[in-house]
Formats: C-alpha cells, sequence, structure tokens
C-alpha cells in the first residue's frame, strides 16, 4: 500500500481539497494572466495606430515629409513623442525609408519589420515586430497628402519588454489577492476536515462502513422490536422484529423517512410532549392492537436531542414466562404455608397425645379437619375453574400463616371466563389483590385481620371484590396508585402488582375502583364484562 493510503480519511481529504484548490488558483491566474496580456496588447496596440493617425494628419507633419526637411520633422515629432508613452515613434519617407526615429537610429534607411507595403497602400495598420530596437507592437498610418497620394509612413511602438514588465506590474495585486485566497482556502480546509472529522466521530470511512452493517446484523438479530425516529417523528431505522409485531409488510428503504403514526396510532407513550426531557422504561402499552413493555431513550448528539430510540416486545410473551415463574412461587409458597401449619397441627398433636388427652387430640383433630373441609368444598362448589380453587387454597393457606383471615362472601360463584382474558392474567389480578390485602392488613393493628373476597359472575360481568381492614392507601398516591413503581411498600421489590391488574383489566375492557372500607382498610372493586364489543352490538 502506498504511503498515501495509509493516511487517514480526513488527511487525504484535507491534502486532496488543497491540491484541487491549487489547481483551480493556477488555471484562474493563468486565464487571468492570457486574458488581461490580450487586453494590453490590444488596448496598447489601438493606442498606437491612434496615436499613428493623429500625427498622420497633422499638415505640418505632411508637408515636412514631402519636403523631407528632415530637421522639422525632428523638432516637431520630438514635441509629441515627449508627452506620449509609447517607446519610440517612427517617420518615413514613401519609399519606407527612416525620415526620423526617436532613438536617434540612422536616416535613409529602409524602416525594418516588413509591413510597410500594406500602409503604403493607404491601410493603417496593427503588428509585432522586430525592429531595429527589438520587438515591438507598432501602429502605422499612413501620411496622405491633398492628392491622396501617400508621402510617408507614421509608425508609433510599445516594446514588448515594456509590455510584459507593464503586464507584470499590473497582475501583482491579483497575485497578492490570490495568495490571500490560497491562504484562506487552506485554512478553510483544515477547519472543514476537522469538522468533518469531528462528526464521523474520529472513524475511518471503512471503520463507518464496519459499524453500520454490524448496527444493520444486531438490529435484525435482536428478538425485541426496535424503532430510531427523528424529531418529526419520521422513521431512522427499524429492524425485522418490530415490523413482524406491528405487521407491517414494507422493507426498511420503503419505510425510512415514513412518518410513524403512520403505522403506530397515536398514544402518549410516544408522542407525549415530556419525551424531549425524560427517558422511559419498562412501560406497559398498547401498538395498535398489540399490547407491549416499550422503553423510549433520547437520542443526544452535542447535547441536543435529535430524535428517540424505541425497544418493545410482546408483553404476553413476558407475561407468559412472569406468570410461570408467578405459578412456581405460589406453589412454593402454598407448600411452605401448608407444611408449616401441618407442622403446627402436629406439634400440637404430639403434645397432647404426650400428656395423655386422647380426647382433646381428637376433638383438635376433628374441628381443624371439619374447618379445612367446609373452606375446601367452598371453594370446590362455588369456583369451577381449577386454577383458580389452587390459587384460593394457597391463599387460604397462607392467611392462616400469616395470622389473617380469609373470609367468602356465600354468594360466591365463578364457572367460566370470557374469552377476553385468559386464565393467568385473571389470576395475576385476583393473586395480586389478595396479596395487598393480605400486606395492608398486616401494618394497621387496629384491624380485625379479616379480609373478604367476593367473586361472582352471576350477572353480565364478573365481579371482583377485595375487602380489608388494612391500613388503606396515602393520600399522596391514590391518583397515581395503578402507575408502575407506585407503592406505599419498599419500591425495590414492589409497585408493579397494581399496574398488572389495571393493565389486565383494561385489556379485558372492564375497569377497577376503590373505596375506604370502614372503619379501616379499602375495597378494591374490578368488573370485567362478559361478552366483548361486538358480541353486545349483536346482541
Amino acid at each position: 500500500m502506498s504511503k498515501f493510503g495509509q493516511l487517514s480519511f480526513t488527511t487525504k481529504l484535507f491534502l486532496c481539497l488543497l491540491l484541487l484548490l491549487t489547481i483551480l488558483l493556477a488555471l484562474l491566474q493563468g486565464y487571468i494572466w492570457n486574458s488581461t496580456e490580450t487586453d494590453l496588447y490590444n488596448n496598447l496596440g489601438q493606442r498606437a495606430q491612434l496615436q499613428a493617425r493623429e500625427l498622420a494628419v497633422i499638415p505640418s507633419l505632411i508637408k515636412y515629409v514631402q519636403d523631407k526637411d528632415t530637421d522639422k520633422i525632428a523638432e516637431l515629432v520630438t514635441d509629441v513623442f515627449k508627452q506620449s508613452d509609447a517607446s519610440y515613434i517612427v517617420i518615413g519617407d514613401n519609399k519606407a525609408k527612416r525620415l526620423f526615429h526617436t532613438a536617434n537610429s540612422p536616416l535613409y534607411v529602409p524602416m525594418l519589420g516588413g509591413d510597410n507595403q500594406e500602409v503604403l497602400k493607404g491601410n493603417s495598420i496593427i503588428t509585432i515586430r522586430k525592429g531595429s530596437l527589438g520587438i515591438s507592437l507598432r501602429g502605422k498610418a499612413p501620411i496622405i497628402n491633398a492628392n491622396n497620394q501617400v508621402v510617408g509612413i507614421v509608425s508609433v511602438g510599445y516594446m514588448v519588454d515594456n509590455i510584459s514588465q507593464l503586464h507584470k506590474e499590473k497582475l501583482v495585486p491579483f497575485a497578492i489577492f490570490c495568495s490571500i485566497l490560497f491562504v484562506i482556502l487552506f485554512i478553510f480546509s483544515f477547519c472543514f476536515t476537522k469538522l468533518i472529522k469531528k462528526q464521523m466521530f474520529n472513524l475511518e470511512p471503512r471503520s463507518i462502513a464496519l459499524l453500520v452493517k454490524s448496527q444493520k446484523s444486531i438490529m435484525e438479530s435482536i428478538f425485541e422490536g426496535i424503532i430510531a425516529i427523528d424529531l418529526n417523528y419520521n422513521i431512522i431505522n427499524i429492524n425485522q422484529s418490530a415490523r413482524k409485531m406491528l405487521k407491517i409488510t414494507n422493507n426498511n428503504k420503503e419505510l425510512v423517512n415514513h412518518n410513524l403514526c403512520e403505522f403506530i396510532k397515536s398514544t402518549d407513550f410516544i408522542y407525549n410532549s415530556n419525551n424531549k426531557t425524560e427517558d422511559s422504561h419498562d412501560q406497559i402499552c398498547h401498538f395498535n392492537d398489540c399490547l407491549v413493555i416499550a422503553n423510549r431513550i433520547r437520542i443526544i448528539v452535542d447535547d441536543k436531542i435529535q430524535g428517540w430510540v424505541i425497544t418493545f416486545r410482546n408483553f404476553n410473551e413476558v407475561n407468559i414466562l412472569s406468570a410461570q415463574l408467578t405459578q412456581i412461587k405460589q406453589y412454593v409458597d402454598n407448600l411452605r404455608a401448608l407444611r408449616h401449619e401441618h407442622l403446627n397441627w402436629m406439634a400440637t398433636l404430639s403434645g397432647l397425645i404426650y400428656m395423655e388427652r386422647y380426647r382433646e387430640a381428637q376433638e383438635f383433630i376433628t374441628i381443624h379437619s371439619i374447618d379445612n373441609q367446609k373452606s375446601l368444598d367452598f371453594i370446590t362448589q362455588h369456583f369451577k375453574i381449577p386454577a383458580v380453587c389452587g390459587l384460593l387454597i394457597g391463599k387460604l393457606s397462607k392467611s392462616h400463616e400469616l395470622g389473617l383471615q380469609l373470609n367468602f362472601d356465600p354468594a360466591c360463584q365463578l364457572s367460566a371466563l370470557p374469552k377476553t382474558i385468559t386464565e393467568i392474567e385473571f389470576m395475576s389480578i385476583l393473586g395480586n389483590l389478595l396479596d395487598n390485602a393480605f400486606n395492608a392488613s398486616l401494618k394497621n393493628p387496629l384491624g380485625n385481620k379479616n379480609v373478604l373476597l367476593y367473586l361472582s359472575d352471576a350477572t353480565d360481568e364478573i365481579v371482583l371484590e377485595v375487602s380489608d381492614q388494612g391500613c388503606g392507601i396515602d393520600e399522596k398516591i391514590r391518583d397515581s396508585i395503578f402507575r408502575p413503581g407506585v407503592t406505599s411498600q419498599n419500591p425495590k421489590e414492589h409497585g408493579i402488582g397494581l399496574h398488572l391488574v389495571a393493565t389486565y383489566t383494561q385489556k379485558a375492557n372492564g375497569y377497577i375502583t376503590f373505596d375506604n372500607n370502614q372503619p379501616y382498610g379499602t375495597i378494591f372493586s374490578v368488573f370485567i364484562p362478559k361478552l366483548d364489543e361486538i358480541q353486545r352490538d349483536i346482541v
């Protein structure tokens, strides 16, 4: 590889710009040089011809030339020559022999140059010829008497050396201007290349190309949907996962510079006015009909926002995994609660038997068996969904372990769930509301430690109501209780439960309310219609 090829891109750009500017200035200077020289020769030639014509019509000069009075001619022309800027003036007769020369050249010798015959025919001319003094620019005119006869020649000349010197003097200001312009262009090229280098983040084009290709490969390999947009919400880049989740059939090239609102309906998550001042993480929102968990990160360049990168993943897929982990955790909690309760029973029975209190041991077994059986019978008879039954049995055991009492309203019943909500989503709603009620009840020493559950599908909607005698909801967070991260407990571990409850309820076209319980605590009510909007319209 040549030394030039080893230079950085900005250095090569600087050198190329400098070379181009040098060539342009050289061409410009050559053009100005030639055009100025041509104009100078034309102007001086016309001036020489004009002076020759003016001398040729002086009556006294015509008379002196006819008489060949060299003294009078010298006297007359010398005065004229003193007022002229010409290099020399020569007067000749009708045979092209000198009658006068300002350089005191010999008289009555032929005028050199070979350009006199045209003048003797009566024409004035402009020529460049070599004479006795050297090469000169000449303007010649015939001297014509009253009889219209050519009696002599007037030749006014400018030496080419003098013209060249004059030409150089005229070009000095332009040369200075070109030098200043070259310096300015040099500085401009240097600053321009520095700016380009800064804009390219000090990367070489090959590195940028590799980075772009790597970015494209990374974008397509990421499972999450990714969309980059500018400040006008026009798409800059989008990956295959995003197109698939949003059901967009256009390719990347067709999507670039198209407004995002053409593909995603208006949502505060994307089009909120606060987007320019803050980022957003793990927000649950709807992109068209797709429920997603989305992040919005600002693109900052030179401390100015230039757009956003939106990443999102299908909430259902995340929810399935989360639900599976939640179920496992619930199973573990339920087993742990049952184990603790069983150990307590066994310890009690062991003590009674050790003390030979057989009758009390039998009564203890009978009472607890009857209570547990009643609860189990109530749950299995009134709730026909096995997953819900298993959840309630687990929560019942957990309440006993915590020293609480989970009571069921006698009117409870649940035969089936509507198509708008899955078992996992409904179990999440029910489990989160019961857990919150348990936690609130433990925080209030004045409450009766009872949690009441009402769950019924007797009407055209499923009604779920959980009431407790707990600590209630702080007035400061009542308006934002369903937002993610808002909680009265440790925010590192909580703040998502009620948000999930509200999200699943809204997805099922339902709604949730809460109110204060008397004398303490809170009542949460969830209403989920059995029929979706299309079915209701048909009915």
